[in-house]
């Protein structure tokens, strides 16, 4: 895989250089509540500017359907990359079509312009080779040389980042770079103990990554709504928590699993519980209970580990060389069912193990609630993108960048 720093030694000057970025930002209407993902392609963007490219920066944002929808604009990202960057950033209000080619053609050298989403046009998540061939086709006219840097799109099979590459000379970004290398800490002579902690909504989402890491990892801390699967996989009543029934069985064999090879799995001991789920916008107080993980009132739903819980987690991160994190504790977005994941990223801040924050939902958590990103080994950029690469997959947009 050639690196970026290699393509500027060959010179990029007054070259036309694709940069495939994952600026999918959370908006609230069109103001950028998390700019975590755009802040993290800066480097290679500027770097390339530096040298004398005419960048052009592209990212899918949200999940249009392959048309354009003004509430899914990149204009917003835009605007915040040209702030970071401290320069002029132009905007295509389009991807491959009038304003887009009219755009790149007006670049000079060092100067940057950002495409219109890429999932405005059908070609880019197409499940047909031609279709999303023919994508790609047009938007190597925009382009001499291809940048991959959109981390968090490199598990997806999209014209723009499997397809693409393939007809340009390519390299990795500064932000792949330093992504692949981590993960490799995770997975090749691994520091030890070796610590994953798993949250989130739905346990059918990490049943791959957890079958990979029963292999590799010394103990597997659950949380999130997928912890009253593994409740009920035990034999507990949960309530009205989130459940996927039909995942019990998997869970079940899971957990013998571990048994048999000496894998600890830590599961809740106590959670806050609540009769509905707490209102997200206007974060009215919820007056939560505290019950044992085993005694879920049958009226009741389950929104957050408890302290005991929480102590408990605090404990079994704080002898780890190595932390890998993916997926909240609890519905960290009310104050109120914030505790567990805050008690998680606290560990991790406080600790001198390599911790790893797999993207997503957790690393807007370690932002959201105000924790210095510094304090962790890695934030990544990429949730998906990341489990994929820990179940040991092939990620498309990876495989494109080799030579």
């Amino acid at each position: 895989m050639k690196t970026i720093d290699e393509l500027l030694a060959e010179g990029v000057a007054g070259k036309r250089v694709f940069v495939r970025a994952d600026l999918n930002v959370p908006l609230d209407g069109t103001t950028i509540t998390d700019d975590g993902r755009i802040r993290a392609v800066v480097p290679t963007v500027a770097r390339l500017a530096e040298a004398g490219a005419r960048v052009v920066v592209a990212s899918h944002l949200g999940r249009p359907k392959g048309s354009p929808d003004p509430s899914f604009s990149l204009a917003p990202a835009a605007a915040r990359l040209g702030e970071l960057l401290g320069a002029d950033v132009a905007f295509a209000t389009d991807t491959v079509g009038d304003s887009a080619r009219a755009t790149v053609a007006a670049l000079t050298d060092g100067q940057v312009a950002v495409v219109e989403n890429l999932r405005f046009n059908a070609g880019e998540t197409s499940k047909d080779d031609a279709e999303r061939g023919a994508f790609a086709d047009q938007l190597a006219q925009l382009a001499d040389v291809y940048v991959g840097d959109g981390f968090g799109a490199v598990h997806r099979r999209h014209a723009s980042v499997y397809d693409l590459p393939a007809r340009l000379p390519h390299a990795a970004g500064y932000l792949i770079a330093t992504e692949v290398g981590v993960l490799k800490k995770l997975t090749e002579d691994v520091a030890r103990p070796y610590a994953v902690v798993l949250g989130g909504a739905k346990v059918s989402d990490k049943l791959g990554v957890i079958d990979h890491l029963l292999e590799k990892a010394d103990r597997i801390l659950i949380g999130g709504g997928m912890a009253y699967t593994f409740l009920k996989a035990q034999g507990h009543e949960v309530g009205i928590s989130l459940l996927q029934e039909d995942q019990v069985p998997a869970v079940q064999g899971y957990l013998k699993r571990a048994e048999e090879l000496g894998v600890e799995f830590v599961l809740p001991v106590d959670v806050l519980v609540a009769g509905e789920f707490p209102d997200l916008k206007t974060k009215a107080p919820a007056h939560p209970a505290t019950v044992a993980a085993d005694a879920i009132p049958a009226d009741q739903e389950g929104l957050d580990i408890g302290p005991e819980t929480c102590a408990l987690y605090a404990s079994k991160l704080a002898d780890a060389a190595t932390v890998f994190w993916n997926g909240p504790m609890g519905v960290f977005e009310h104050p109120d069912y914030a505790g567990g994941t805050r008690a998680v990223a606290q560990a991790l801040a406080g600790s001198e193990a390599f911790s790893v924050v797999g993207g997503g939902d957790s690393a807007a958590a370690v932002r959201i609630l105000g924790f210095d990103e510094n304090a962790f080994g890695h934030i990544s950029t990429g949730g998906g993108a990341s489990l994929e690469y820990l179940e040991g997959k092939t990620l498309p947009g990876l495989a494109a960048l080799e030579d």
